[in-house]
């Protein structure tokens, strides 16, 4: 769970064929959805505490006047910083699966790519840094958690330093791949992610009210993130409320067109209603994106390479360093791959090209927490 914590419920099928056009709801509107009555009812649940994810507590004041030299550069501030917090004897972070605001981050030591993020930009801020959150695009991942599929989403953190360039600070178990395509974010879109998880973990425990509280503040924050609609649709399953739900994974379609997670999800909703033939449509489609994704051919790859079918998991390699050829990461399983069939002379190549690769990107120190170096990474679009 170390790399990427933005969670989504997931629903996996089989099947392949062409892009369908969307379906229209019956009555029921975005505005029904945001209402949440079959989960609500006539009842009136608490609230949940409203939260400043940055606020920074006196605490985190007395850790920065302790380590930071306000005096300095913004290159310096930003360094001394990251050191301060990734060393044990200041401060040290533990990393688990809990979403967490910057103050609770600060005294759990504790949490995860959102948490230390929160907690990151907080602290810069207060370094008085021109910090943003920044999204990043990671190789599918998906874990089964009871009868939950949860899909895993990243973000990070991203420093202007002027002249002296963009520097990134990543709070991650495993080295990013090197094509991240980094985009900065608003404010508003951690908010967004951040109670995306937290609707996940309150569903995870059976407190459907709080989930959907959370969705809904969520999407107030930014009704464009789209992974809030799909967990809003998956809440809605979970209450057999599929008119609601299949409202909410068409408003993640509209935002999202080949969002897969929503097009799994649509199937599993015309499953449950008797449309067999929209089930078997959107069955259909959510396989054909998947065996397009070059990532999703990767973690295919491993699967199959783990199961001992090395030939089935260089078919997925090809196909994935076909369409992505400059991923390290395929470049070095496919070269396993081939040693273990022994093709020595491709296998060799193909290390020897993601070798390359990796001596050719920034200098990266990107591991818990450090900074990833580099005057040239790009913090893409917001």
């Amino acid at each position: 769970m170390g790399r990427s914590l933005m969670l989504a419920l997931l629903i996996l099928v089989p099947g392949c064929a062409s892009t369908p056009g969307l379906p229209v709801a019956g009555d029921v509107t975005p505005q029904d959805v945001l209402a949440g009555a079959p989960i609500l009812g006539t009842r009136a649940p608490a609230l949940l505490p409203a939260e400043d994810l940055l606020a920074l507590d006196q605490p985190m004041r007395a850790f920065l006047a302790q380590h930071i030299d306000m005096s300095a550069g913004a290159t310096q501030r930003l360094e001394q910083l990251v050191t301060a917090l990734g060393d044990k004897g200041s401060f040290g972070l533990h990393y688990t699966d809990a979403t967490r605001s910057a103050p609770d981050a600060f005294r759990s030591r504790d949490g995860n790519c959102l948490a230390f993020t929160n907690l990151f930009v907080a602290l810069a801020r207060g370094a008085r840094l021109d910090v943003s959150y920044q999204e990043v695009d990671i190789p599918p991942d998906w874990q089964m958690q009871g009868d939950f599929f949860l899909f895993y989403r990243h973000i990070n953190a991203v420093v202007d330093l002027g002249a002296a360039g963009r520097r990134t600070v990543d709070f991650s178990s495993e080295q990013p791949t090197r094509s991240e395509n980094p985009r900065r974010v608003s404010d508003t879109r951690a908010q967004a992610h951040y109670h995306s998880n937290l609707a996940v973990a309150l569903m995870q425990t059976g407190d459907l009210d709080n989930a959907f509280l959370s969705l809904r503040r969520g999407l107030l924050a930014d009704d464009s993130f789209t992974p809030l609609w799909t967990n809003l649709g998956a809440l809605y399953l979970r209450v057999d409320a599929t008119a609601h739900a299949e409202t909410s994974y068409l408003e993640a379609l509209r935002r999202t067109r080949t969002d897969m997670v929503a097009i799994s999800g649509l199937a599993r909703v015309y499953e449950r209603s008797g449309d067999e033939r929209r089930a078997a449509h959107y069955r259909e489609l959510a396989a054909k994106f998947r065996n397009d994704n070059p990532f999703f051919r990767y973690q295919q790859a491993r699967t199959e390479l783990l199961a001992g079918n090395l030939h089935r998991a260089l078919q997925h390699l090809d196909f994935a360093i076909a369409r992505r050829p400059g991923e390290a990461a395929f470049l070095r399983l496919r070269g396993s791959v081939l040693l273990q069939l022994g093709d020595t002379e491709r296998a060799r190549a193909d290390l020897q090209q993601a070798g390359a690769i990796v001596r050719d990107a920034p200098v990266d120190r990107n591991a818990r927490g450090e900074l990833v170096q580099g005057a040239n990474a790009s913090p893409g679009t917001t």
